[in-house]
């Protein structure tokens, strides 16, 4: 099975979460600003030379963002603003729908939609 990871499923593989065991050996397919979120969480408790290490032992594949799927992205946060989804969640689980992979993450959010793969925290 091919996924989309997003942020908080990236942060947990790389810090060894046995719940992510399943996809250890998977290429993170990903949008760039998803790796701009882990980099910043990472950074929160490590030196930039080690987020930098951690980071390029990672084996990423990015999915670039249109137009169509940022506006695809803002209709789906309109849709479920109760869910206080975040912006990037929102695009990469359209890209991951336009891309035929699913969603994982563990944001609650998103754990009754289609497509989806809910690792719970």
């Amino acid at each position: 099975m091919n996924y989309f990871f997003d942020t908080y499923a990236i942060i947990e593989l790389i810090k060894g979460n046995p719940k992510y065991e399943f996809v250890k050996d998977q290429t993170i397919v990903t949008g760039v600003m998803n790796v701009a979120e882990v980099y910043y969480a990472l950074l929160l408790e490590n030196s930039k030379d080690i987020v930098d290490t951690i980071i390029k032992k990672c084996n990423f594949h990015f999915i670039i963002v249109s137009p169509e799927i940022a506006i695809e992205s803002a209709v789906l946060r309109y849709k479920y603003k109760k869910s206080e989804l975040s912006y990037i969640d929102c695009v990469g689980y359209i890209l991951s729908l336009h891309n035929h992979l699913i969603f994982l993450t563990g944001d609650k959010g998103f754990q009754n939609l289609d497509n989806v793969t809910f690792v719970p925290k």
